[in-house]
């Protein structure tokens, strides 16, 4: 292969068969379970880089069905995008996500920096209960409930959510291992070359988010659905 024909041609790795083809992406019919819980202050403050603000000790556990992903196929992931301020605006800085496709943990990693690991996350329906799982290798780590689709949601929350802001830190490696480049990047929700498609729909429905309220269970603890006038189950901040 000459010189030219790399540079041509070259585009991610490997070169002559990449994980994922050339953008624009499109994500159709995305579903959604996502849980939110109150945990330590402190313990947000170890894991969130600067400049980023956290204003609430909250985080956001999701669980995301992926039906048609162009180039990508269809798998499920899941995650924790903890909300933080930046310059004045409002986003989310995702902390971790898991996925059961190579495809999307390569294009994700290698084009805009996230944050995303090999495991088995799920999303479905277990006769009346939206349920979302989250295993590494045999290990149960996080399990959520929720009623199917007891109460709908008001849509404008929900669509000011898919518009915000992700705040991501893209770091590639040197040679010997040490950080070549660590890069923040600011990734804006239904724009840019990573394009999401949802059709518009009742946020009780299954498209594009499927619940109302919060629900949350983490490293094997388990809290059933919680509704959104109560308080937030408080859980310790861990990883994977």
């Amino acid at each position: 292969m000459k010189i030219d024909d790399v540079l041509r041609t070259a585009f991610a790795m490997p070169l002559t068969s990449p994980s994922f083809p050339p953008g624009p992406y499109r994500f159709k019919n995305r579903e959604f379970l996502i849980v939110t819980y109150r945990t330590d202050l402190d313990a947000l403050r170890a894991v969130v880089p600067e400049p980023l603000q956290i204003q609430d000790p909250i985080v956001k556990c999701e669980f995301i069905r992926m039906p048609d992903s162009t180039g990508f196929g269809d798998y499920t992931e899941s995650g924790q995008v903890i909300p933080v301020v930046f310059n004045g605006q409002r986003g989310g800085y995702v902390h971790s996500m898991y996925l059961n496709d190579d495809a999307p943990i390569a294009g994700g990693r290698e084009l805009w920096g996230f944050p995303k690991k090999l495991a088995s996350p799920a999303l479905g329906v277990e006769k009346d209960t939206l349920l979302g799982t989250l295993d590494y290798g045999s290990v149960r780590v996080a399990t959520a409930t929720m009623g199917y689709k007891h109460r709908a949601l008001d849509p404008k929350p929900v669509r000011d959510a898919l518009s915000a802001p992700g705040f991501l830190l893209k770091i590639i490696p040197h040679v010997d291992g040490t950080a070549h480049l660590r890069a923040g990047s600011l990734l804006p929700r239904g724009r840019g070359s990573q394009r999401r498609v949802d059709r518009p729909g009742g946020a009780g429905t299954r498209t594009p988010r499927t619940c109302a309220g919060s629900a949350i269970a983490s490293a094997g603890n388990h809290l059933r659905h919680t509704y959104p006038d109560r308080p937030l189950p408080r859980l310790g901040h861990r990883g994977v």
